[in-house]
């Protein structure tokens, strides 16, 4: 069966609801890149990829936007398929629920706010590092080693009392388990090795006075001396805070190994 189209069905709605997904598909990836949110499920050393797709929905949305256009004028037919054609060429008849397929990134982009892993993506808070203690590491002052570093370091030391008395300064949130007293937390920070996919969660015994007033969840810069204790039935350095404030979410939240 062949049959000839209307010009005014040449066009089909489907052809252009297909195009806008596509062209919507490289705006949000470039959304993503320039407003930082990218960094919110991916390691950056990997942003150039989502670059290089971004750049492949819009050449593809391009391309589908002009064979839109053209074939507007032109005589077409419908084989027993359903399939399009002009000047010999056949186009397959995309189903709807392909393009509602492709569409679902959007969906979620619209429904989900952006925002990194925190406490409550928390299944357990490790105390092993990820990785090996590096060089790096250890040459850096001890405020400005963040929580890898330091678990890095007391791998690398197996004895806890060797950090009695040592400054550190951290950024993580905040996380909390059954057996933790009042006057206990962790702060704690994800690791990523590529995407929220790998994410591990790492993180330093805190003991203060006062610990309950700050919430589960909320991001905090905690200043303090290590001290050897017992924590989780284990002998590890435990965080005394002489100082914890309240602060934003890191522009990079996660920590790379």
């Amino acid at each position: 069966m062949q049959l000839t189209t209307p010009p005014q069905a040449r066009s089909s709605q489907k052809d252009w609801v297909r195009t806008a997904v596509l062209l919507a598909m490289g705006v949000y990836l470039t959304f993503l890149l320039v407003s930082g949110n990218l960094s919110n499920y991916m390691n950056s050393n990997f942003h150039w990829l989502v670059a290089v797709a971004a750049g492949l929905f819009y050449f593809l949305g391009g391309w589908n936007l002009w064979i839109v256009w053209r074939s507007a004028a032109q005589p077409h037919t419908l084989d027993d398929n359903l399939n399009i054609s002009h000047e010999g060429h056949v186009h397959a008849n995309v189903s709807w629920g392909a393009i509602a397929i492709a569409s679902l990134p959007l969906v979620f982009a619209l429904l989900v706010p952006s925002r990194p892993l925190g406490a409550d993506a928390v299944h357990r808070v490790s105390f092993s590092p990820v990785g090996v203690a590096s060089a790096a590491s250890a040459a850096r002052s001890p405020l400005d080693r963040n929580i890898l570093d330091w678990l890095r370091e007391f791998n690398r030391i197996d004895n806890p009392a060797a950090f009695n008395g040592l400054p550190a300064r951290v950024v993580g949130f905040i996380y909390r388990e059954p057996y933790m007293s009042d006057d206990e937390f962790m702060v704690a920070r994800f690791t990523i090795s590529c995407c929220v996919a790998d994410a591990f969660a790492i993180g330093l015994p805190v003991r203060m006075e006062g610990a309950a007033a700050y919430s589960t969840g909320a991001w905090v810069e905690v200043e303090g001396t290590f001290q050897a204790g017992t924590f989780d039935d284990r002998t590890i350095p435990i965080l005394q805070p002489s100082r914890i404030e309240l602060t934003d979410i890191p522009s990079r939240p996660y920590l790379y190994p």
